[in-house]
């Protein structure tokens, strides 16, 4: 496990087809290595959850954490992590012009469809990007 305080922590569903889809799209556009990964159900994601009041029975929402910074939910969390992966994903700026309450109503809309969108696929990482990852 790399030293995750330096990095942008992503917190995702680990039982979510679509979501490991996006875990594996960062992690191949991640360039700058300025990512790691740890499902909400495991412990570190649990712990990151309870420390800040927030359910830990539930896993419908994706969380950006810069450890002793800030963290952000839902769409604020996927436009900052295509602004962190720079180049052409740096246009996702376009998107803040939405308030947060709209753009997470439409999150919301592909949260709760998620399990119908992608079968629960069995990602398997390479090497390097198993160092990437704190717990799932």
């Amino acid at each position: 496990m790399e030293n995750w305080e330096n990095k942008h922590i992503v917190f995702f569903d680990g039982d979510c087809g679509v979501c490991n889809f996006w875990v594996q799209w960062i992690l191949e556009r991640d360039k700058k290595d300025k990512f790691m990964f740890a499902s909400l159900q495991s412990e570190f994601g649990q712990q990151f959850l309870s420390e800040r009041g927030l359910e830990t029975n539930v896993f419908n929402t994706m969380y950006l954490w810069k450890p002793g910074r800030y963290y952000q939910i839902k769409s604020r969390a996927v436009l900052e992590i295509a602004n962190l992966l720079g180049g052409v994903y740096k246009l996702s700026f376009i998107g803040k012009i939405l308030p947060a309450f709209l753009s997470d109503k439409i999150y919301d809309v592909i949260s709760r469809n998620r399990m119908r969108l992608a079968n629960q696929k069995c990602y398997l990482p390479d090497q390097h990007q198993k160092k990437k990852f704190i717990q799932v």
